[in-house]
């Protein structure tokens, strides 16, 4: 299954975001830490890379994630130019501290009024920009829901008379190459819900899970935690049977489980999960 959803206000907030790049600084990337990589938008890099500017990549929702896979991937983006990474969790008080002093270590230049550190937030749509926003100016100014593409224009707030940042709607981008890529990131829910098929994502989510994290799966649906013979379909009608979902005749009812799974997920009752670790090294 392949996915793409690329609205039409995300074309035009590429256009905007090309010209706010000149007069900013440094761009932060808010990332979904249960998959650093499928939420790594090209146009991003792309962008910067333009204007040459560097990038602090944060790791957001890092508490819902695998902590030794996010150690992994920090030391995955630390080794490339120009890039700096943190782990935060947007929500937690005190991890927008940390993104603040990042943010001033990597452009140390720009640290008084005559000439304020200006910062351009962007990140895949329902990644958490928005809470992280809230979180620096101390305020709800920022506009956040659990659907993505809730931020549609760009905007601009005064942290202090050395900082200033700018928020950017969630962006996707046109086509997306790696079809893991789209499906991770329709499990996290970052991508409109009209773009997919829930039971197909649900199956590959289930895939993945058994794969990587098997006792969290038999924690949570009592499915075996070893030597497991399930696939992903198979998996999904033992949600629907340990939940009791049936459909009229008596059959299980497997969509409403594959809805289960993916919110059980995303809510992160499954408890730390990663989807991806970084590329082995030769």
């Amino acid at each position: 299954m392949t996915i793409n959803w690329f609205p039409g206000h995300m074309a035009v907030a590429v256009e905007k975001i090309q010209k706010a790049m000149a007069d900013h600084d440094l761009v932060i990337e808010v990332l979904d830490a249960r998959c650093p990589q499928a939420s790594a938008n090209p146009l991003v890099q792309s962008l910067r890379m333009a204007r040459q500017r560097p990038v602090l990549k944060l790791l957001n929702k890092a508490d819902a994630a695998d902590a030794g896979v996010t150690a992994q991937w920090i030391a995955h983006f630390e080794a490339q130019s120009g890039v700096r990474a943190l782990a935060i969790s947007a929500k937690k008080p005190g991890d927008s501290a940390k993104v603040i002093a990042g943010a001033k270590r990597m452009a140390p230049h720009r640290n008084d009024p005559t000439k304020p550190l200006r910062m351009l937030v962007m990140g895949v749509p329902n990644v958490g920009k928005s809470t992280l926003i809230n979180a620096l100016l101390k305020q709800r100014a920022a506009k956040v829901g659990d659907e993505p593409a809730i931020t549609k224009a760009l905007a601009r707030y005064t942290l202090t008379p050395e900082l200033s940042l700018t928020d950017t709607p969630g962006l996707m981008w046109p086509k997306i190459d790696h079809p893991e890529h789209g499906l991770m990131l329709a499990a996290s829910h970052s991508i409109g819900i009209n773009a997919y098929i829930e039971s197909e994502v649900a199956i590959f989510l289930a895939e993945k899970l058994l794969a990587r994290y098997p006792k969290q799966l038999a924690a949570r649906y009592g499915t075996p935690a070893e030597g497991n013979s399930l696939d992903g379909v198979a998996l999904i009608e033992a949600v629907a049977a340990k939940r009791g979902f049936r459909i009229k005749g008596g059959g299980v009812d497997t969509d409403k489980a594959a809805v289960v799974l993916l919110n059980d997920y995303r809510s992160g009752a499954l408890g730390r999960i990663s989807l991806e670790a970084p590329p082995a090294r030769d």
